[in-house]
């Protein structure tokens, strides 16, 4: 019965000290911080980034999100509101070798690895936004591995609106060029008085 209740104790141990092959506990959902003993984050400047494929979002309409930087085996994602540490929204269908989990209640709340084979730049999440008026951002943790791991990378701010599109069919090319590069507008306006100038 000793030799059982030692080699159960020392399994726990182990279990715990291994971190979370299969993917991040419900409990890291608000803190997203790895529960690896004896592990600190590592310290700034981030190696990673959070990229969206636009800057706004429209309620029921998905968002591709993209972690770049190095290849990695780990990852907690979740969409956040300022002042909150609820997950926001829900995730689609997650990526191979990640799933979801359930965060604030909500059973796609947040994506994790399900396994520490790697991830990379292809890896690709999709979001779908709910009916909020809040501006929202993406939060994650990064794991390269075990006891190397960043806390609190984050992606630029998306706020509700219509989605970026140019339309040259409606705002016209010259409209479009004067609101995006107004600098280049001055310039070729120059560049044709000048021509006018020396003829």
């Amino acid at each position: 019965m000793d030799m059982f209740l030692t080699f159960f104790i020392m399994l726990k141990v182990l279990s715990y000290v291994r971190g979370y092959p299969s993917g991040a506990p419900t409990g890291a959902c608000e803190d997203m911080m790895p529960i690896h003993s004896g592990v600190q984050p590592q310290p700034f400047p981030l190696p990673y980034t959070i990229v969206t494929d636009t800057r706004t979002f429209q309620p029921g309409e998905p968002i591709t999100v993209t972690v770049r930087g190095p290849d990695y085996r780990g990852v907690l994602l979740e969409a956040r509101t300022f002042g909150s540490t609820n997950a926001l929204g829900s995730w689609q269908l997650p990526p191979p070798d990640t799933k979801f989990l359930q965060c604030t209640g909500n059973p796609q709340g947040a994506v994790t690895h399900s396994n520490t084979n790697l991830k990379g730049n292809t890896t690709v999440y999709s979001w779908i936004p709910p009916d909020s008026a809040s501006p929202v951002y993406f939060m994650a943790t990064v794991a390269q591995q075990r006891a190397v791991y960043w806390v609190g990378v984050r992606s630029m701010t998306l706020t509700r609106g219509e989605p970026e599109e140019v339309n040259l069919a409606t705002t016209g090319a010259s409209a479009g060029m004067a609101e995006e590069k107004p600098l280049l507008v001055l310039i070729a306006c120059l560049l044709m008085f000048q021509t006018l100038v020396w003829k």
